[in-house]
């Protein structure tokens, strides 16, 4: 039998690379994906250095086309037993705005929904077929407490929440898993456009080993850190004012 990839989407930076570098010392077989080719090619070299078998791939995940071309070239070597879709950009209210301008709102959306759909409907054919494998949806906290100064990164990050847990329920009878993870702020070049208070943040190693947990352990949704976690799932559920009140410290631009 062939050896199984692990592909993973945005694994140039952030997030992504840390789960790279953490599965690569795990024994996966990598492919990885990213839009710059500098930093990805480091972060394959961690990962080879690591013992790991790591390919490359220099893809703009909506750039449907050349995606689909890519992620059929990894299935024609090996089959895909986890895919992890990381890739995403934060963009927002810009300093003096009062609200994301269209095309911002726009390029999220297709970035981190759009996108991410598309991709996981290109390796599920394989899995359904093999009836087996693990889909791993990286979206945010801002998926239960909705951000005003970032509405398309929070309406995208719910959006792939509750797709990945209708997606759960449809696959589970075909031998296919999948886990939507939900973390809180992680320290990355993405967070550093953030420019605003950051509570319980974590360096981006942490929240691979977070993650990666939580998806070992089979679990529909998670969530950290704890108290922000579980303080963005009842935020819906509260009084508008307290939410206002709650959510005004947490208020940012977007820089860069």
């Amino acid at each position: 039998m062939r050896a199984g990839f692990t592909v993973i989407t945005g694994a140039s930076s952030g997030i992504g690379a840390a789960l790279a570098e953490q599965l690569a010392r795990e024994g996966h077989r990598l492919a990885l994906i990213g839009r710059n080719g500098e930093r990805l090619a480091s972060v394959a070299a961690a990962c080879r250095a690591a013992g790991a078998d790591c390919t490359p791939h220099v893809v703009d995940i909506r750039d449907r086309t050349v995606l689909q071309d890519v992620l059929a070239s990894i299935e024609a070597e090996g089959p895909i037993d986890l895919f992890i879709s990381n890739a995403g950009i934060l963009d927002g209210r810009r300093q003096g705005q009062a609200v994301e301008d269209g095309d911002a709102a726009h390029r999220v959306l297709d970035t981190n929904l759009l996108s991410s759909i598309a991709a996981v409907h290109m390796v599920l054919p394989g899995m359904r077929e093999r009836r087996r494998g693990r889909l791993l949806l990286i979206a945010s906290l801002a998926a239960f407490a909705p951000l005003p100064d970032a509405p398309a990164y929070s309406a995208a990050k719910a959006g792939l929440l509750s797709y990945g847990v209708a997606l759960r329920e449809a696959l589970r009878d075909e031998g296919i898993r999948v886990c939507v993870a939900c973390p809180g702020y992680v320290t990355s070049g993405m967070s550093a456009q953030h420019l605003g208070h950051r509570p319980g943040e974590i360096p981006a190693a942490a929240a691979a080993v977070r993650i990666l947990k939580a998806l070992e352990r089979d679990r529909a949704i998670s969530g950290f850190p704890f108290p922000l976690y579980w303080s963005s799932r009842l935020s819906l559920l509260v009084p508008a004012a307290i939410r206002r009140l709650g959510m005004r410290g947490l208020r940012f631009h977007v820089g860069g």
